[in-house]
């Protein structure tokens, strides 16, 4: 159960806030999940919205490899909604099932494919030591170009930030969703 009420209808909004209600609800053909939090505050709510629609839908990174980057930091920050949420995305974009268990249950990822093992190791060294290997940053850096990487750490921020919103609030996915052990 959230610490609060989450905002999913239109009427628990303010009239001046509903433009934000409506795009988010338009965008993700509803207002949940963090953004049913965040409607808490509206004007946040409304950045954080256009920041997530550029990184997960305009990004020069891929679905495949950016739902990888997202599970990678749900598993980092143990958040089981966010988890619950990206890794069917992670599936339909073509993440192997491989890649998807080395990061739930924590295994090394040394066995991954290069692009596979550079980013879950990337994500991991960034949000575990603050920092992230100079050869990590080189393999990346080689295959995807410097404003991928940009990207994709805008990426891996972005969804820390949103699995520390929904932690804070104990938001958790639906009973039948696929669980994160925690």
């Amino acid at each position: 159960m959230p610490r609060v009420t989450p905002i999913t209808t239109k009427e628990q909004v303010a009239s001046e806030h509903q433009p934000i209600f409506d795009a988010v609800a338009e965008g993700r053909g509803s207002v949940r999940g963090p953004f049913s939090i965040m409607m808490y505050s509206p004007e946040m709510c409304n950045r954080v919205l256009n920041t997530s629609n550029f990184l997960r839908f305009q990004s020069s990174v891929k679905p495949k490899e950016g739902e990888l980057a997202i599970c990678a930091t749900a598993r980092e920050k143990d958040c089981k909604f966010v988890w619950a949420a990206h890794v069917m995305l992670a599936r339909k974009a073509g993440t192997r099932e491989e890649a998807i268990a080395v990061v739930r249950d924590r295994k090394d990822a040394g066995g991954l494919a290069p692009d596979e093992r550079a980013i879950v190791t990337y994500v991991r060294q960034l949000l575990r030591t603050n920092r992230v290997e100079q050869a990590v940053f080189d393999a990346l850096k080689d295959r995807y170009g410097v404003p991928w990487i940009v990207e994709l750490t805008g990426i891996v921020g972005h969804y820390g930030m949103i699995t520390g919103l929904l932690n804070a609030f104990e938001m958790l996915p639906a009973a039948d969703a696929e669980q994160l052990p925690v």
